[in-house]
């Protein structure tokens, strides 16, 4: 325990120190939704106000840039030695990765608030009770602690930092094949298909709403797929580090 805590404090000096990528990962996401809200928006119909539309999209977006940071990270380590120095310490093999990904989740927390609270500027208006706010949130949390050990699995396997944010370009491109920023029903009928059987869309839709206050029918399917994906995730970022780490 005292080894994992070690390397999340030391994540997380990390990430103060590296506000580039930290103020990246905020004002990406608050570009995007001043681009859709003011530019795209009043052309494009969903039945309500726009922004309270596109929000939640943007909100799981955000999770995305996060992610990729954490992958460059974990490729950083893994290139300098790093990870070698740490293996002649009292921890475990996969608490470097641990750290890293606790440090992406805080990081996505502080970014996340932030955007809400821009979007609230821009016109955002939720009516979620108490409850909703504590479901939602915790759908993300479960989202992005999948998405981070995933982008850490990357980070392992690049060959270099700058190929680890490659691979990591799936995790962003991904919510624009969803209901992120307009219905499915407007889409061509084969992308309708993909964008409505993939693991983003369900997320949005149970995050919009419930940051609404109306019925989440898509529950269940989004709590399916993003607990399998960090099984999944976890299994494989810890698995390719023992590998890797210990040749």
């Amino acid at each position: 325990m005292t080894g994992r805590l070690t390397m999340v404090g030391r994540s997380v000096r990390l990430s103060r120190r590296n506000l580039d990528t930290l103020l990246m990962s905020i004002l990406l996401p608050v570009m995007m939704m001043a681009l859709f809200v003011y530019v795209f928006g009043g052309a494009i119909a969903t039945g309500t106000s726009y922004v309270n539309y596109v929000v939640p999209g943007i909100i799981v977006l955000c999770t995305g840039y996060g992610a990729t940071s954490t992958a460059m990270s974990v490729a950083d380590d893994m290139k300098k030695g790093a990870v070698d120095r740490f293996r002649s310490m009292p921890i475990s093999s996969f608490a470097v990765l641990t750290g890293h990904v606790t440090a992406s989740v805080a990081r996505n927390a502080l970014a996340t608030a932030i955007v809400v609270l821009v979007a609230v500027g821009m016109g955002f208006r939720p009516t979620a009770t108490v409850l909703g706010w504590v479901l939602a949130m915790g759908l993300l949390l479960l989202y992005v602690l999948a998405l981070s050990w995933l982008a850490a699995g990357f980070g392992v396997i690049a060959r270099s930092v700058e190929s680890a944010s490659v691979l990591g370009f799936f995790m962003l491109f991904l919510p624009y094949l969803s209901s992120a920023f307009v219905p499915t029903t407007t889409m061509p009928a084969v992308l309708r298909v993909v964008s409505e059987h993939q693991p983003i869309t369900p997320i949005i839709e149970t995050v919009r709403a419930l940051l609404a206050g109306q019925r989440a029918d898509a529950g269940w399917l989004a709590l399916a797929w993003s607990g399998g994906l960090l099984v999944v995730a976890f299994a494989f970022a810890t698995w390719l580090f023992r590998r890797i780490s210990s040749r």
